[in-house]
């Protein structure tokens, strides 16, 4: 009998933010697939969760993928989580999904919901979010200002991830292709040290702390 490859919500900063649901099926997990181990055993640890790890990231070769389709057709169960927040949402693991279902389109995938830096921040926004247009991270070198171009004559907000290498180098973009929009940041949302920044790019940047992991909403020209 196929195995089942749970896709599991884990916390993008306060390790409460995790439901009983998630923690009853790491713990009954076979293998979790994890993008750092190191990050991902302080979260087991915290809950005394002992299944065992396997490194799975962008990096990871085909035979790293073959080697979990062998897992799930010995019927093991495999858990895929991410460094933090929703696997599959700019992640690699929308890779491995795409590789296993191209291998075998009846394999048992199941969503785990939870954390997610993308509805964290939409959630309070404040803008008009019934409809948005999310980018993931913005190109670090290719395409950057084509990038920006098609992005400013979007007709709903846009959100987008960034580094804190390059977080102040977006929002500089940003202004040149919109003029100056209204952003909401969001930086090391749940985490202890928390902040979220609104107002136009020009007044967001000179207060913006360039360090943790950061959630850009900006509000659309046209309206």
């Amino acid at each position: 009998m196929t195995g089942s490859l749970f896709v599991v919500a884990t916390p993008i900063g306060n390790l409460e933010d995790i439901s009983e649901r998630a923690l009853r099926v790491l713990r009954e997990a076979d293998i979790i697939l994890c993008e750092d181990t190191r990050k991902t055993m302080k979260l087991l640890s915290r809950y005394a969760i002992t299944s065992s790890l396997l490194s799975y990231h962008q990096h990871s070769s085909q035979e790293k993928m073959e080697r979990v389709l062998s897992l799930l057709l010995e019927g093991k169960t495999v858990a895929l989580v991410t460094d933090s927040g929703t696997p599959g949402i700019s992640d690699p693991g929308n890779e491995l999904l795409t590789f296993l279902l191209e291998k075998d389109s009846t394999l048992n995938i199941i969503p785990v919901p939870g954390a997610c830096a993308l509805a964290t921040i939409v959630s309070v926004a404040g803008f008009p979010m019934n409809a948005f247009l999310f980018l993931g991270f913005p190109p670090q070198k290719n395409k950057r200002k084509k990038f920006f171009a098609e992005a400013a004559t979007s007709s709903v907000p846009i959100v987008l991830y960034e580094s804190p290498h390059r977080i102040e180098k977006t929002l500089v973009d940003l202004r040149e292709a919109m003029g100056d929009p209204e952003v909401v940041v969001g930086r090391e949302l749940t985490k202890v040290f928390e902040t979220i920044y609104r107002g136009k790019v020009s007044e967001v940047l000179p207060s913006l702390m360039k360090k943790g992991e950061f959630v850009i909403v900006v509000k659309p020209q046209k309206v």
